[in-house]
């Protein structure tokens, strides 16, 4: 299989430099990372691309089987990694991707050496000693409702989770990203980000890490950024002067500052 055209993979930036991977969060694509990129192309070679069922990716390679559960998203990682046989790579992920670069260095360590997380959340439901954001029946109702009427569901839930309400146009580039993904895929996607519950992977991580979250964020609120810092040793806690859930878009000089200082340590 062509791993490049299955997941739309564009490679730019510097081809000298050390190769950083940036994986979107879901319903989005690689273009929610055109503010970084002009931030890091002088100095990193930059690899994008969508996973299969979002943005330009081959959607004939969509499998339920395979993507109802983060790993199948995880080995989507690992085969755009050894198509291009990357070493050592800093994999930045947003939102539902950084747990999935998570899996995806337990997977193949020799290929991923960094992650930087932006936004994480290892479980959106609320637990035992654990503040998740989300309560069982909310997901519930989240799921019934974009089942029903995926296209009124991507109307009100985008702005919500873009946040900045003063800056509509966040909100329509959201709603308009999520409104072209194809429905029955995205529920797959949503599936097996909502319910998912990734925290005793956090506690295999043994690599560099970077945590950047929000001030405000109706999708990882801070309890949750504070439980990742504490599960992964050593890993390195943001709070970027930001709000909402996507701030490499809302945000992007704050986000690629603390990006760009990760990445030059790494070297």
């Amino acid at each position: 299989m062509d791993i490049a055209r299955r997941n739309n993979v564009s490679v730019t930036g510097n081809p000298q430099g050390p190769v950083v991977v940036l994986a979107h969060g879901f319903g989005c694509d690689q273009n929610m990372w055109r503010l970084t990129v002009p931030a890091l192309a002088a100095d990193y070679r930059l690899v994008l691309f969508d996973y299969v069922g979002s943005g330009g990716s081959d959607l004939s390679a969509f499998s339920e089987a395979r993507y109802a559960s983060l790993e199948g998203y995880a080995q989507d990682v690992v085969e755009v990694c050894e198509a291009l046989d990357l070493r050592d790579a800093a994999f930045v992920g947003h939102s539902v991707s950084a747990m999935i670069g998570v899996l995806a260095a337990e997977r193949a360590p020799e290929r991923i050496g960094a992650l930087a997380m932006v936004a994480p959340s290892p479980r959106y439901i609320d637990d035992v000693d654990y503040h998740g954001g989300f309560s069982a029946d909310d997901i519930d109702e989240l799921m019934t409702s974009m089942e029903s009427n995926y296209l009124g569901w991507s109307a009100a839930m985008a702005p919500a989770i873009m946040g900045n309400p003063e800056r509509p146009e966040l909100g329509e580039e959201l709603t308009s990203s999520f409104c072209a993904t194809d429905p029955g895929m995205a529920r797959v996607f949503a599936r097996a980000t909502f319910l998912s519950d990734s925290r005793e992977d956090l506690k295999k991580v043994d690599v560099p890490t970077l945590i950047l979250e929000c001030t405000q964020d109706v999708i990882a609120p801070r309890e949750v950024g504070a439980f990742v810092h504490r599960a992964i040793p050593g890993s390195t806690l943001v709070t970027l002067s930001a709000t909402g859930h996507c701030p490499h878009l809302s945000a992007p000089e704050a986000t690629n500052t603390a990006l760009s200082g990760f990445l030059a340590g790494l070297r």
